[in-house]
């Protein structure tokens, strides 16, 4: 049985009851959740399933596999209480849409970039690129118009492109509609001020590293 993603139809609940649907030893399965599993780049959650700690988050296929403290005293068919860490989460989700609006802006205004990698944690995210040059050239391009999504404050959609495949994607009306199965934010004004920094890695390989105030 597949578990179904709270996080995606609601990112910003903290909390959620849950049953647990299989127990291995510290590994264990829940019927629905709220804690996001490391996949694209983006960092998981970190929370408890009752008093017991989120060790590691694994996504695998659809379903997402905890384990935690060995200790516990689980058993499928309980009902639970997962939390989540809001603080981590809403400064991962942020940090999240601004890379995804880097990658969108640079895709858009130079031509064919390719990126190579990319992380988002909750103190800064990065995207790599091959990249031929200083890629700081284009921050001012890149603030001016990321600040003029952040000022329109607009809303920011997110939905399945295909449910039973667990496509997903956002949007923003007149802006770009990108594949991309995060947390995502309500409007882009929750951005605030975001601050691009050069990193060359050499080799012809450029990172733009991310953070907010």
């Amino acid at each position: 049985m597949n578990v179904e993603k709270v996080f995606w139809t609601d990112p910003y609940l903290t909390q959620l009851a849950a049953k647990i649907t299989s127990v291995h030893g510290e590994k264990i399965t829940v019927d629905r959740t709220i804690a996001y599993a490391f996949s694209g780049g983006q960092e998981s959650d970190r929370g408890t399933i009752n008093t017991h700690k989120i060790i590691k988050a694994e996504k695998i296929g659809k379903q997402i596999v905890y384990l935690i403290d060995e200790l516990h005293n689980l058993k499928m068919g309980d009902d639970v209480l997962i939390s989540i860490d809001w603080e981590r989460r809403y400064k991962i989700m942020r940090l999240h849409f601004a890379a995804e609006i880097v990658l969108e802006l640079v895709t858009q205004h130079f031509s064919n970039p390719m990126k190579i990698g990319a992380h988002i944690a909750e103190d800064k995210a990065r995207v790599d690129f091959l990249w031929q040059g200083n890629i700081s050239l284009t921050f001012d391009l890149l603030s001016r118009e990321i600040k003029h999504l952040v000022d329109r404050d607009v809303p920011i959609n997110s939905q399945f492109s295909d449910q039973e495949q667990e496509f997903r994607y956002w949007e923003i009306v007149n802006f770009a509609k990108v594949p991309c199965g995060g947390t995502h934010l309500k409007k882009t004004g929750e951005l605030g001020l975001v601050l691009l920094k050069r990193n060359n890695l050499g080799k012809g390989k450029e990172r733009i590293e991310i953070s907010l105030i």
